[in-house]
């Protein structure tokens, strides 16, 4: 019922308004989205890599309808990755690629060409893309485009989520030599038949996950603001002889900022997730209905800086 009413209220204009103009509305926004423009999302990486931190962005906007919209998505992010190279960001910043805003419930190979561009481009500067995961149904052509992607841009990464029952077998494919993984335990309402449904499931497949990464070839980033799994994502890389330097935790802008920088002090590369654009409203509604448990993590960090 909760999950409904919230997919009904990010639809609605009425409330979208009333939302957009409410100061609490506003300070929350702050708080989680950089801004909606480019020069925000500079401004706001800037004031991050101050801080020791590195720093992926995302342009918000994913239900994209038509080729045109399509292109559109991918111009905007070949304009951030000038902008990112113009303001000498690309060593501390990357991008996340939402393959879905590509036109990827559309036609799977312009979201492959679209994302191709952006690689390219992104190569070209001298930073990386991660492509974002999303709910099941295209998960297996997200990994299809993944890897071919890899065949020319070998640093593409990609996210993967720990509540999905396949991620296992994704990790051991992806442990080899010179493969990103973003390890998260997942956003989406997924049916039991694909996915854990409780949270002491979803934590231990977290762990067998991350121990397969760990033990691999590749480059771990934990995904998790979860502090027992932080501890112990640091645990096992000291238990598999990894260097700091050899994996990244990644968290969210605005959430356990004090946290981030406890990590980064500890010599550890600490990513800070960045969505910016105007489409703010219907983002964090939709993050709240596809787990309406997040209702409260949302509450919390707001209470709480820290």
């Amino acid at each position: 019922m909760l999950r409904s009413v919230l997919l009904a209220a990010s639809r609605s204009s009425r409330i979208e308004r009333l939302a957009t103009k409410a100061p609490v509305t506003r300070d929350v926004v702050r708080r989680f989205v950089a801004g909606a423009t480019v020069e925000d999302a500079l401004r706001t990486t800037g004031e991050l890599v101050s801080r020791g931190l590195k720093v992926t962005l995302a342009h918000l906007g994913e239900d994209t309808r038509d080729a045109e919209q399509a292109a559109a998505a991918r111009d905007e992010y070949l304009r951030l990755v000038a902008a990112l190279a113009e303001a000498q960001f690309t060593s501390a910043a990357e991008l996340s690629l939402k393959l879905s805003a590509l036109g990827l419930r559309l036609d799977q190979r312009m979201a492959q060409d679209h994302a191709a561009a952006v690689c390219a481009a992104a190569a070209a500067a001298g930073t990386m893309v991660t492509l974002d995961m999303e709910d099941h149904t295209v998960t297996d052509a997200i990994c299809e485009i993944h890897a071919k992607l890899r065949q020319d841009y070998p640093q593409t990464g990609i996210a993967l989520q720990a509540y999905l029952r396949r991620t296992e077998a994704d990790c051991r494919d992806l442990s080899g030599p010179g493969t990103r993984v973003r390890l998260c335990k997942g956003a989406y309402a997924e049916p039991e038949s694909v996915a854990y449904q409780t949270r002491l499931e979803v934590d231990k497949s977290y762990v067998r996950c991350l121990n397969i990464l760990m033990a691999g070839e590749g480059y771990p980033m934990l995904a998790t603001h979860d502090p027992r799994l932080i501890a112990i994502g640091e645990d096992r890389a000291r238990w598999f002889d990894r260097a700091p330097d050899e994996l990244e935790f990644q968290m969210l802008y605005g959430v356990r900022p004090a946290e981030q920088e406890r990590l980064a002090a500890e010599g550890y590369p600490v990513r800070v997730y960045v969505p910016y654009g105007t489409r703010w409203y219907a983002y964090l509604m939709r993050r709240l209905a596809e787990r309406p448990a997040n209702l409260a993590f949302l509450a919390r960090a707001v209470r709480s800086r820290t």
